[in-house]
């Protein structure tokens, strides 16, 4: 906490975030504003998606889903892509690239439906 707080008040730039204009383009044709100053953009990680039904029915299931895939594949995806993968293990290839073709589906097919 204490490394945090130092890192935010004392080494933190105020400057704005560089967002290349093939990003803030991809961006707007999805109705999110450019982060101003931030890592990512409040509409989609600040408090405000808990106001919104849908926002809240999404997180749950992800968050069941990542719960029950963890568990399924005998860990997470870092402990596979890190530890897993270092130590040669075989399982640990087959879920790093499962969640690859997983993420990919996700974000190209299953993403734009979703909003």
């Amino acid at each position: 906490m204490i490394g945090g707080f130092i890192a935010i008040h004392y080494m933190s730039n105020s400057e704005n975030v560089a967002v290349s204009s093939d990003t803030i383009a991809a961006l707007k044709i999805l109705d999110i504003d450019v982060p101003n100053g931030k890592m990512a953009p409040d509409v989609l990680f600040g408090n405000q998606v808990f106001g919104n039904l849908k926002s809240i029915i999404i997180l749950v299931t992800g968050g069941l889903l990542i719960g029950f895939g963890a568990r399924y594949a005998g860990g997470c995806t870092s402990g596979h892509a890190i530890q897993g993968l270092s130590n040669l293990q075989w399982q640990s290839l087959k879920a790093v690239i499962g969640f690859f073709v997983g993420g990919l589906l996700m974000v190209h097919f299953i993403l734009p439906l979703i909003f």
